[in-house]
C-alpha cells in the first residue's frame, strides 16, 4: 500500500463514526461500450480520420443548436443532432491566428513558442445574430464581435485586458446580462491585478478596487450567474481572514448589483459600491470537519423542488490527499448571508471579528440603490460617503454560506488505481419520463464520468463510466485525460465532454446496453431508461408509451437473470 493511503487512514480516523464513505455505483459501464462513443478530433468530413494534436481545447459553448469549441487559434462549430457516426466533424470554423506583432511581443516577454498562440477563452452569445469571442492572442488579449451565420468579424477588434487573460493558464469567467459584459480575470500578463469588471454596455465601466487584497487575493475564477437584481461570482482565493505560515485557499461567492453605477468622487468612483463576498462551506461533518476548500466547478442556477440553487464541485488542496465532493447551495441562503453581519480586522496583526451593529453606518450597505436599506436612493452615486467608505473597507461578510445538506451529495476518496478527483459538473433537472428527476453528471481528471440521482438526503450513484478514448485522444500532455468542460444537449439527450484534444458525445441514458434483459433495465434505477415492449429504451419527458421502471428501489424480485 502506498504511503499516501496509509496517511489517509490516519488522517480520517479522527472522524470516527463519521469517516467519509463513498457510494458504490449501481452500474459500472464496460469500457468496450464507452469506447465507441462518437468523438470530435478537429476534423471536417472530407479529411478522413486523423488526430489534431494542436487542438488544445479551452472551453465549450452551447447555442442555437450548435456547439462552439474554443481551442488553439480556432473556434470550431458542430451541428447538434447529427448522426452517431464514429467521428464528429465540424460544420464551420473560425481560424484566428495571433498577429505577427503580437507573437514578437510574446517572445520578448520570454514566453515559450507554444504559448505565443491565440487560445480562445471567451465565447458568448451577445444577441441572436452576434457572437462575442476573446482570445489570448499571444499574450495580447483581443476580443471581437462575429456574425453567427458567417463567423465574419463585425467592426473592429476590441482590446481584451480585463475581459480575457493574457495567459491561458489564468482563470476567467464572462457573461452578458442586459447587454453588459461582466468578467472575472486578471488585467496584466503577470496576473497581479485581478478584476471583476463590467464593460461594453450602456452602463458605466466598473471594476473591483485595484491592489487591495481585502477585495480579491489571487482569485481562481470559476463561474458567474445572472439572478434577480445581482450578478453572482463564484471563485476561490487566498484567505485574508485565516492567516498563518501557509496560504489557505477559500471558496467564495460574491455579488454586485446590475444597476450599480459606482460611487462619488470621494469613495469608489468607477468602482463597485455593491461588491461583497462570503465563504462557501462544503464539508463532511466531524470533529473537526473535513473541509473541501478548492472550488472547481459551479452550475447555472437551477430550480429543484421549488428552490433555486447551484451545484458545485470542491476538492482538497493539491498538495494533500486528493479528495473531492459535490455540494449544493440555495440562492436564498446566499442572499441571507449578504444581509447579515460584516467582518473586519482592526489592526494588521489582529484576528478578524464581526463588526458590531452600532459600527455599521446608516443606510446599511449591501443592497441595490432603490431597494432595501437603500430604498431612498435612486442611484449608487447618491449613497452617503460614510456608507461608501464602509463598503470600501469591509467587503467580507462574517457568516458563511452553508450547503443545503449536512454531508456532501457525492464524494470521491483517493484511489491508487485511477485519477478520480472531480473537475466538472452539469445537471439535468428534467430527467425521466415525467421530467421530475434531477441527475448530476460529474467529470474527473482521469476521464471518468459519474451519473448521480440527486436526493437531498442520500443521493443514488447510478453509473460510473470511463469515457476518455485513450487510443484516439492520447497525447504527451499529463492532463490529457482531464474533463475540462461539459455541456448538456437536452433536446438530443446527450452530453458533450471536452478533453484537451477531443470532445466525446455521451448519451444521457445507456439503456441500449441492457438490451432484452428486463432485470438489468429495472435494476439500473436510471430515470432515462424504461422497459417497453420487451426492450430497455430511452425515455424522454412527456413520453406517452407504457413503461416499467423502479428508480427508488430497483426491485427485481421475480425477474429472471439474463
Amino acid at each position: 500500500m502506498r504511503t499516501d493511503f496509509v496517511l489517509l487512514y490516519f488522517t480520517l480516523i479522527r472522524f470516527g463514526a463519521s469517516t467519509p464513505q463513498e457510494m458504490d455505483a449501481v452500474n459500472n459501464v464496460p469500457f468496450f461500450y464507452t469506447n465507441n462513443y462518437p468523438i470530435f478530433l478537429g476534423n471536417k468530413a472530407d479529411q478522413g480520420f486523423s488526430k489534431d494534436d494542436n487542438l488544445e481545447i479551452q472551453l465549450l459553448m452551447m447555442g442555437d443548436r450548435n456547439l462552439y469549441i474554443g481551442a488553439r487559434n480556432a473556434v470550431y462549430v458542430l451541428n447538434l443532432g447529427e448522426s452517431d457516426a464514429d467521428e464528429i466533424y465540424y460544420s464551420d470554423i473560425l481560424v484566428w491566428n495571433p498577429s505577427e506583432h503580437a507573437q514578437n511581443k510574446c517572445r520578448l516577454y520570454g514566453q515559450r513558442e507554444r504559448e505565443c498562440n491565440n487560445f480562445i477563452k471567451v465565447i458568448l452569445k451577445r444577441n441572436k445574430d452576434t457572437l462575442f469571442i476573446c482570445g489570448t492572442n499571444a499574450f495580447s488579449p483581443t476580443c471581437g464581435h462575429f456574425q453567427v451565420d458567417s463567423l465574419e468579424l463585425e467592426g473592429d477588434y476590441i482590446k481584451g485586458p480585463g475581459r480575457c487573460p493574457h495567459d491561458r493558464q489564468h482563470s476567467n469567467i464572462a457573461l452578458f446580462a442586459d447587454d453588459n459584459l461582466y468578467t472575472g480575470t486578471v488585467t496584466d500578463f503577470q496576473g497581479r491585478d485581478p478584476i471583476i469588471y463590467r464593460s461594453l454596455g450602456k452602463l458605466p465601466n466598473l471594476r473591483t478596487v485595484k491592489y487591495d487584497s481585502r477585495w480579491l487575493k489571487e482569485p481562481h475564477f470559476v463561474h458567474a450567474v445572472d439572478y434577480g437584481d445581482y450578478i453572482y461570482f463564484f471563485f476561490g482565493e487566498i484567505s485574508v481572514e485565516y492567516f498563518g505560515v501557509e496560504k489557505v485557499m477559500i471558496p467564495r461567492v460574491a455579488r454586485v448589483c446590475k444597476d450599480d453605477v459606482g460611487g462619488n468622487a470621494e469613495f469608489l468612483e468607477k468602482e463597485w459600491t455593491s461588491f461583497f463576498k462570503a465563504r462557501l462551506v462544503c464539508a463532511h461533518p466531524g470533529d473537526p470537519p473535513l473541509f473541501f476548500n478548492h472550488l472547481e466547478s459551479v452550475t447555472d442556477v437551477v430550480n429543484v423542488n421549488g428552490r433555486d440553487m447551484v451545484f458545485a464541485i470542491f476538492t482538497t488542496p493539491k498538495n494533500s490527499l486528493p479528495t473531492s465532493a459535490c455540494c449544493a447551495f440555495a440562492l436564498d441562503d446566499i442572499d441571507k448571508v449578504f444581509t447579515g453581519r460584516f467582518k473586519q480586522q482592526r489592526t494588521p496583526v489582529s484576528l478578524w471579528t464581526p463588526v458590531p451593529d452600532d459600527e455599521v453606518p446608516t443606510p446599511r450597505p449591501g443592497s441595490c440603490a432603490g431597494s432595501g436599506p437603500l430604498e431612498g436612493y435612486t442611484s449608487s452615486t447618491d449613497i452617503p460617503s460614510d456608507t461608501l467608505a464602509f463598503s470600501r473597507t469591509h467587503p467580507l461578510m462574517d457568516e458563511s454560506v452553508k450547503a443545503i445538506s449536512q454531508k456532501p451529495l457525492f464524494l470521491r476518496l483517493p484511489t491508487k488505481y485511477a485519477k478520480e478527483t472531480l473537475t466538472r459538473i452539469v445537471v439535468d433537472t428534467a430527467a425521466g419520463p415525467n421530467g421530475d428527476q434531477t441527475v448530476l453528471f460529474i467529470g474527473s481528471e482521469g476521464g471518468w464520468l459519474s451519473k448521480v440521482l440527486f436526493r437531498e438526503k442520500g443521493s443514488i450513484f447510478l453509473e460510473k463510466m470511463y469515457i476518455f478514448n485513450y487510443k484516439k485522444c492520447t497525447s504527451l500532455d499529463p492532463k490529457g485525460s482531464m474533463i475540462i468542460d461539459m455541456k448538456l444537449d437536452k433536446p438530443n439527450q446527450v452530453l458533450y465532454a471536452a478533453f484537451p484534444r477531443c470532445v466525446i458525445k455521451v448519451p444521457l441514458g445507456g439503456c441500449k446496453r441492457h438490451g432484452p434483459c428486463k432485470k438489468a433495465c429495472i435494476r439500473s434505477r436510471d430515470p432515462y431508461c424504461g422497459w417497453v415492449n420487451g426492450a430497455c429504451v430511452h425515455l424522454t419527458p412527456g413520453t406517452s408509451v407504457s413503461y416499467e421502471q423502479d428508480i427508488n428501489r430497483g426491485n427485481t424480485d421475480g425477474l429472471q437473470d439474463c
